[in-house]
């Protein structure tokens, strides 16, 4: 070695190492001060040049500020991933969960003579008075008998599309042409009739009414609902109940309805009094229609809610309940029915449009007993709007 190395040696080796306590950066954070800047030193390969690089930030092995706010946003990204992947698992475990719960009952390829597609999507909404999974004593208390045999109680063609969402009623008296069918059970074939259209209903069932209401409207129907009246109860319950405001009181003896005038949460026993009632109406059917559509809105809007969404001892509760009571067609996915339920809700929020077929004899003497008799000249106009999915022109008055 020479002279200038072993005397550089000498010197470093004869001063004492710092305590860690004591050394400069350390030192200044104890006094308040403020820690000396590093010394500048050559690079790699430097010499007479001067060349000097940039003062060290801790490299890997060090302790400065750089290195902790990298390890602290690796952190928040870990977390953020984690916290992801932990919603997908919900997600799609609560995905293969409710799609299990769903009733795919109704086959709508047995359905003849279909119309063409048509634009948007159209889905036939059905409430039937089915007593299914009602003791007797609950058919007592809730006041809808104990009739046996398969009718519907409210029938609806709810439309989606470019040109917004339409609800459209259809009296379950109406008076209208049910085509020719093969009975179910029978296999004999019936010829083409004419009848209230509750009587598809009953003597075909899901099928025979969406073939019916195709051959009568000339709309193609996308997609099939129908939930009976213990599935309503229980649904309505599981939310705790809706929300109804009424103008007048409203107490029908045959339905059990009992209401005050005013807003007021309806419990699933008083929401079913309050769909079927329909003598204190002035015009019967068409009134009680007017209410379904009015609950059903409003029960779209409060399972939709995000007291609802967001709230899991709530969700499930419901999902499982709807679900589980909700009879549909084969095709429809739950995407289609969380599109059903937002466009019921956005009906009740002022987006879309709630009509009643247009009726030219809400009282047609017919050999079945007084029936609905629709406008055709109004209904063909409207019927052709929905299966176009074209603006809405057509008001439901006579």
């Amino acid at each position: 070695m020479n002279g200038w190395s072993d005397d550089t040696e000498r010197r470093r080796m004869a001063e004492p190492p710092l305590p860690p306590e004591l050394s400069p950066r350390r030192a200044a954070a104890a006094s308040g001060g403020v820690p000396p800047q590093p010394t500048r030193r050559p690079q790699s390969g430097g010499g007479s040049g001067g060349q000097y690089g940039p003062p060290s930030t801790g490299g890997s092995g060090g302790r400065g500020p750089g290195r902790r706010f990298h390890v602290t946003k690796r952190g928040v990204g870990y977390t953020a991933i984690g916290l992801v992947l932990a919603l997908l698992v919900v997600s799609v475990s609560t995905y293969f969960w409710a799609d299990s719960k769903v009733r795919r009952e109704v086959d709508l390829s047995k359905v003849e003579d279909r119309p063409p597609t048509g634009k948007g999507t159209n889905y036939l909404i059905v409430g039937s008075d089915s007593r299914a999974g009602l003791t007797a004593a609950e058919e007592k208390s809730l006041h809808v008998g104990s009739d046996t045999g398969q009718r519907t109680d409210s029938m609806m063609i709810l439309h989606t599309g470019s040109n917004g969402t339409t609800m459209m009623s259809l009296p379950r008296d109406s008076y209208v042409t049910i085509p020719a069918f093969t009975g179910q059970e029978s296999g004999q074939r019936y010829a083409a009739s004419t009848h209230k259209l509750n009587k598809a209903y009953a003597d075909g069932g899901p099928e025979l009414l969406v073939r019916t209401v195709e051959y009568n409207t000339g709309i193609h129907i996308d997609h099939y609902a129908e939930i009976g009246f213990d599935g309503f109860v229980n649904l309505v319950d599981a939310l705790g109940g809706v929300n109804i405001c009424l103008d007048e009181p409203l107490v029908d003896k045959a339905s059990g309805a009992d209401f005050a005038k005013g807003c007021q949460t309806l419990d699933g026993a008083q929401s079913l009094a309050y769909v079927r009632e329909r003598h204190q109406e002035a015009d019967q059917d068409l009134g009680r229609m007017r209410n379904q559509q009015k609950f059903l809105s409003a029960l779209a809007k409060q399972a939709a809610s995000p007291t609802t969404i967001l709230n899991p001892f709530k969700l499930y509760p419901v999902i499982s309940s709807g679900l589980g009571t909700l009879i549909v067609d084969k095709n429809m996915s739950l995407m289609d029915l969380t599109s059903m339920f937002f466009a019921m809700k956005g009906v009740s929020g002022g987006s879309g449009t709630q009509i009643t077929v247009p009726i030219s004899n809400a009282n047609y003497q017919t050999p079945d007993g007084d029936a609905v008799k629709w406008d055709m000249t109004k209904a063909k106009t409207l019927f052709s709007e929905l299966q176009n999915d074209q603006k809405v022109t057509v008001s439901s008055s006579s």
